[in-house]
């Protein structure tokens, strides 16, 4: 499996000077400068700086939207996320599940209720499918206080702590989908243990 697209998760509502918004944004140009293709979900905050950072990167763009009609609390599509492709949707769940087939791997930033769902999506998702899994990585060092009241307080197996990894820099992001990438050319006709070794990088 080659890693070439891949989805930016995260709070809509994130604002340009904030924090959030500014690690959006770098890590996507440094990804787009590497060659990768940013998946997002067309709207503001998150979605509209991951874009913004793949273009300064020099990067392409695609975003996955639906246009609510009585989704009161949905941002849906922002005209100045300037996407370079639009895959048009149907609704929420269906814009959901198609950003998770296109894209290689997963990147979950800081987000509300929209970001938690799709995190608990490609979590399942990554232990479903352990040892072929698409890679997840989790953007935050508050992801570690997150899982560590998950590990105290729901019934996990050792699998499904394997499935991520947490960067805290947008370099660390990179190093990470580096090191899985080698890995992979190293092992590429034992796929089956892939991820799961370079989880444990």
């Amino acid at each position: 499996m080659k890693i070439k697209k891949i989805a930016f998760f995260g709070f809509s509502d994130a604002k340009e000077k904030s924090q959030l918004y500014k690690d959006a944004f770098q890590t996507a140009k440094i990804l787009a400068e590497d060659g990768f293709t940013i998946i997002n979900g067309g709207g503001p905050g998150v979605m509209k700086a991951a874009t913004l950072g793949a273009k300064t990167g020099g990067g392409k763009t695609i975003g996955v939207t639906f246009y609510p009609k009585e989704a009161t609390n949905f941002e849906g599509r922002d005209p100045e996320n300037p996407i370079d492709k639009e895959i048009k949707t149907a609704n929420y769940l269906e814009r959901t599940l198609k950003l998770l087939d296109l894209a290689d791997c997963y990147i979950v930033f800081n987000g509300g209720t929209g970001t938690i769902s799709e995190f608990a999506m490609t979590w399942g998702l990554a232990h479903l499918y352990f040892g072929h899994h698409k890679p997840l990585i989790l953007f935050g060092n508050f992801w570690e206080d997150v899982i560590s009241v998950f590990r105290k307080h729901l019934f996990l197996s050792p699998q499904e702590l394997k499935v991520f990894k947490i960067a805290a820099k947008p370099e660390e992001v990179l190093k990470i989908l580096s090191d899985i990438e080698e890995i992979l050319k190293r092992r590429k006709h034992r796929s089956k243990d892939n991820f799961e070794e370079a989880f444990q990088i």
